[in-house]
């Protein structure tokens, strides 16, 4: 068995929509594409190099394979680990409109997807990994399939846009495993699955928390 991770670029109020350009996803008249980049920073680089280095192959949904398959083929993958990652890697591309995939290390994930995905985690090796993708995030959140949610929340709000967590999730309980802060103040942080939700109360007649 191995781990399924994800990877998210975050508003404070939790809009992933469009993170890294104008024309990257305008549906519901989104307007701001590209917000995240001017907080980019070498620490927020130098990270996203870490976080693509175990990775085995890569699980994307059809937009954000399609923005991938127009820039990362292009890139001078010298030096870049992310470049390199993507270029030589497998893609399993989760779609129910694409009927053929030019990228020569692109291949359809056929059938159910959350079964699809359980097959792909059940073999051995390194990470899968997803990469944006909100709609698939969603599905496999849902589905309590992600064994690690890597995110780096922005000190924008936008108050309107995709929203992460808007189509629901499994409830469980997350342990903040590593966190920073870049230059530009966003917040990047590892969370690994662990667990059931526990609850409590404050107030002399609740001492212990009852998982639920």
């Amino acid at each position: 068995m191995r781990a399924l991770t994800v990877t998210t670029f975050l508003t404070l109020d939790g809009v992933a929509q469009a993170p890294g350009g104008p024309e990257e996803d305008t549906s519901g008249g989104f307007p701001y594409g590209g917000w995240l980049v001017p907080f980019f920073d070498e620490r927020l680089g130098a990270q996203m190099d870490a976080w693509f280095a175990p990775a085995e192959d890569f699980l994307l949904g059809r937009g954000t394979y399609e923005i991938f398959a127009q820039h990362w083929p292009h890139v001078d993958p010298t030096g870049d680990a992310v470049a390199t990652a993507l270029q030589t890697k497998t893609k399993h591309v989760a779609s129910r409109t694409l009927t053929s995939l030019e990228w020569s290390t692109a291949r359809m994930l056929d059938g159910d997807v959350p079964a699809a995905v359980r097959a792909l985690k059940a073999a051995d090796g390194g990470e899968l990994q997803v990469h944006g993708s909100i709609g698939l995030v969603q599905t496999l959140l849902a589905e309590d399939l992600v064994d690690e949610l890597r995110t780096v929340v922005f000190p924008v709000v936008l108050g309107r846009g995709k929203r992460l967590f808007e189509g629901g999730a499994a409830p469980r309980t997350w342990r903040t495993v590593s966190s920073e802060v870049t230059t530009t103040g966003a917040v990047m942080s590892a969370h690994r699955r662990d667990g059931e939700v526990a609850t409590g109360a404050f107030g002399l007649e609740y001492e212990d928390a009852t998982s639920v």
